[in-house]
């Protein structure tokens, strides 16, 4: 994987323009998570079992949830997790919930259960409704589709939602210079204001709000000029920010514009705000990477291939830069000399999360 010629470390920190706070990520391949200070300095750690199937983040307790990676389930699918933990502050187990399909990404809800993405192999009949992407491409095993599942806190399922059966596949196509192993890759799954779900799909390009009554889509947008996305979220004011990767898909060579990280209307799909590199090609990860609109307007950005994380100000001006100094330097399928992130948070020191364990960021 090529890298960037950069320092590891903070290459540059405005301190009158930065949002104060602690900024937590796991690097790919690695068995860890760390929280640094607005000085690059690691401040507190998780030392996990395994590596992860993306990444981990804080609950409103404190505690850590991560998707572990399990060697059962469905094979060579990426950002495969399968064993959803949550670690106390001391890295103490106090949940645990084992679904070796589930993949990408998991949220805590503010009911106490839990919802995250899977994969369920599709019957021949429901494979034959897949439109698009490259002819010949299938997995080995057929065609996987996405699942969204909610579980207890005793781990019983009490709400799903299947591509299979409560998506029109024959409307939302795999763009064709796509691989045709899995309908539809969702790589986001978040609660949206009103408890609903937000659903992003890198492989048909489909950003959807699911409405949890009537399993349909409440709203969605189909946009393959924003290159794929990851990272999809709903705002406070109901607009929807995600970092656009601009990849095109046969080769994952990015356009001319880059990458971007976009906030846009979803009552209009108007875009309200955007940020692009300077020249635009300076800033561009074809995949994973994300983004955190942070209190005060800036917002933090997570350029994942690079294992970048700074933030900008509304008017685009970076005030925070760092780059990850963590490699994977053993043999890993995927990650081998590189240190890429797939998202990254910052948490205040007064916040829920943090919860003033850790003194000044400063």
């Amino acid at each position: 994987m090529p890298n960037r010629q950069v320092v590891p470390g903070v290459n540059h920190f405005d301190k009158d323009k930065a949002t104060p706070g602690f900024t937590l990520f796991t690097p790919l391949g690695l068995p860890n998570t760390y929280v640094i200070d607005m000085n690059g300095k690691v401040v507190h750690s998780w030392d996990l079992p395994s590596d992860v199937g993306n990444y981990a983040y804080l609950l409103e307790n404190g505690n850590l949830l991560v998707a572990l990676r399990t060697k059962e389930g469905p094979q060579r699918l990426p950002a495969k997790g399968g064993h959803l933990v949550e670690y106390d502050w001391d890295g103490n187990i106090v949940w645990e919930h084992v679904d070796t399909g589930q993949h990408h990404d998991f949220r805590r809800l503010d009911n106490g259960n839990t919802i995250y993405a899977g994969w369920r192999l599709l019957t021949d009949e429901q494979a034959a409704r897949v439109q698009g992407g490259q002819p010949g491409t299938e997995h080995e095993d057929g065609i996987y589709a996405d699942t969204v599942i909610e579980v207890s806190p005793e781990g019983e399922t009490v709400w799903e939602w299947f591509a299979g059966t409560d998506m029109d596949m024959e409307k939302w196509h795999i763009h064709p210079g796509l691989v045709r192993r899995e309908y539809a890759h969702a790589n986001t799954v978040a609660p949206a204001n009103d408890g609903n779900i937000i659903v992003n799909q890198r492989y048909t390009c489909v950003m959807a709000i699911i409405n949890k009554q009537t399993k349909e889509f409440d709203w969605a947008l189909q946009d393959f000029e924003f290159g794929q996305q990851h990272d999809v979220q709903m705002l406070p004011n109901g607009n929807i920010l995600f970092f656009a990767n601009g990849a095109i898909p046969v080769g994952y060579h990015g356009p001319e514009v880059g990458s971007r990280v976009v906030e846009l209307d979803p009552k209009t799909n108007e875009i309200v705000w955007e940020y692009l590199g300077d020249p635009p090609r300076s800033f561009f990860s074809w995949f994973i990477s994300g983004c955190q609109r942070l209190p005060n307007g800036n917002t933090l950005i997570c350029e994942g291939l690079w294992g970048r994380l700074f933030e900008v100000t509304p008017e685009k001006e970076i005030v925070w830069d760092y780059t990850s100094p963590f490699f994977v330097e053993y043999d890993h399928p995927a990650y081998k000399n590189s240190n890429v992130v797939f998202r990254c948070y910052r948490y205040a020191a007064d916040s829920p999360q943090i919860q003033g364990r850790l003194g000044d960021p400063m």
